[in-house]
């Protein structure tokens, strides 16, 4: 008697499933290869969003877009060349000074951290730092580092320059985009392009402004308790800034142990005003400056942070925020349903409806380049009929 044939199982691959896989590898590959390129991108891209509606204000002032731009980015060029010319002698007297004076300052602290019950053993820690050991470590991140920086610093002119040139031709270039997809989808996408540029260009305006203030005050702040390298310590302070939550403990930590040259009296005081503003600008400066831009919640913010800073460190978390922001933007301004998201209601869909119809209209027989403009007018007319009904909704007083 025979044992029971087994049953066999046929995997068969077709051509399509073949060169879907074929091409999932190849995108994988082409990414790992050009991830620095498509970083660029990415932030020349949010420096667009974040110029674009200086330039467009100009443009409706009788500007022509280049002029406009041009007006744009030399003042942002004067800007930097004005305070390079002002900050960085007095940045480079300051980290001299610091370097020559290290063994006092040093001893100055220790003495103060002596007197704190509580850092009594960070002051032990503090008298074996030695100058030498510092400076060979500095050069050591010198030595190691410099090449990353120069590739940092170049890869940044590019995105500056990348992001000039897309302003400069932003109509034939969205135009191009335009082309590569269906007539059908060309309301969705102008509803995202402009979105993006709403959201992150808000939230990268939002963040010079703050981070600017933030170093403006802690300048004031530790030039008015005398406390040294204050230039440096205010420029860090504003670099971190852009760090939520943890940024406000990157501040407040160096400048309290700088301030204790002066005494534990004065860092305590500069401690409680610079912890003071950094309540005052999460719950009052952020809300007004970014308003609910990148509706985000807490948790989604906390997780971009550490995934982006793991990535790629100190840039991968300042863009973080925008990228995930962005991703949000999509999915919604796309219509895309959520597995446990309930589809669109009947007024937005008619809404869509009529701006397609209108559309479809608008652009019959009309190239890619002027059906992406009448796209972006529609797009923008209906925006302004929103804001004014939120507007008129706000204002409205509520029923009794």
């Amino acid at each position: 008697m025979h044992p029971p044939e087994r049953p066999t199982v046929r995997v068969e691959l077709t051509i399509r499933t073949a060169l879907i896989a074929l091409g999932s590898m190849a995108s994988v590959w082409l990414f790992l290869q050009l991830w620095q390129i498509l970083l660029v991108i990415v932030v020349a891209l949010m420096l667009v969003g974040m110029l674009n509606p200086f330039v467009e204000r100009l443009e409706q002032r009788g500007a022509k877009r280049g002029v406009a731009v041009g007006i744009i980015f030399g003042a942002i060029f004067a800007v930097i060349g004005v305070a390079t010319a002002l900050l960085l002698p007095r940045l480079v007297t300051q980290l001299t000074d610091l370097h020559e004076h290290f063994p006092e300052a040093r001893e100055s602290l220790a003495k103060r951290l002596d007197g704190l019950a509580v850092a009594a053993p960070l002051a032990s820690w503090v008298r074996t730092v030695k100058t030498e050991t510092l400076q060979g470590a500095a050069k050591e991140l010198g030595i190691s580092y410099a090449p990353k920086v120069f590739e940092v610093v170049a890869y940044a002119l590019s995105a500056f320059f990348l992001a000039l040139y897309v302003l400069l031709d932003r109509d034939r270039l969205r135009g191009t985009l335009f082309a590569l997809i269906p007539r059908t989808f060309h309301v969705r996408a102008s509803r995202v392009l402009l979105s993006l540029e709403q959201v992150v260009g808000g939230y990268m305006r939002g963040q010079v402004i703050t981070s600017g203030l933030m170093a403006g005050f802690a300048l004031i702040v530790l030039l008015v308790a005398r406390v040294p390298n204050a230039l440096a310590i205010a420029l860090y302070a504003g670099l971190v800034d852009v760090l939520p939550y943890v940024g406000a403990l990157l501040v407040c930590g160096p400048a309290f142990l700088a301030a204790l040259a002066r005494g534990t009296t004065t860092a305590v005081i500069v401690l409680v005003i610079l912890g003071a503003y950094q309540e005052f600008e999460s719950r009052v400066l952020v809300p007004r400056i970014y308003g609910k831009v990148l509706k985000l919640p807490a948790a989604t913010v906390m997780v971009a942070l550490l995934v982006g800073g793991k990535l790629l460190g100190i840039l991968g978390a300042l863009i973080a925020l925008p990228i995930a922001a962005g991703i949000r933007v999509v999915v919604e301004e796309w219509r895309v349903s959520l597995p446990g998201e309930e589809p669109e209601d009947a007024e937005v869909r008619a809404k869509d409806a009529l701006a397609e119809a209108a559309f479809a209209l608008r652009s019959a027989g009309v190239p890619a380049i002027d059906a992406a403009t009448i796209a972006a007018e529609i797009t923008e007319e209906r925006k302004a009929e929103e804001d004014d009904e939120e507007e008129a909704a706000s204002s409205k007083p509520p029923s009794a």
